[in-house]
């Protein structure tokens, strides 16, 4: 799906599950969250996100803001969602 314009927010979901041996899942459990909503964040078609779901699968996955969400360069997340 091609990125929306101006809209360069990577997620880093798969790699954060796969570095904690963790499903999509389970995560969704452990937040409370649905694993179809998880599945729309990782895939970066997210058009928003709640604080507090934010907030949770941090929390659970032990990481920060910053290593879940990055924003990238207009080509380089071009090529991410392509590929």
């Amino acid at each position: 799906m091609p990125p929306e314009e101006g809209h360069r927010v990577v997620c880093h979901l798969d790699e954060l599950l796969a570095a904690r041996g963790m499903t999509v899942a389970a995560l969704a459990e452990a937040v409370g969250v649905t694993p179809v909503n998880l599945s729309v964040l990782k895939n970066d078609r997210a058009k928003a996100i709640r604080f507090s779901t934010l907030t949770a699968i941090c929390e659970v996955l032990g990481c920060e803001v910053g290593e879940l969400l990055s924003v990238g360069p207009a080509a380089v997340v071009q090529a991410d969602r392509s590929g």
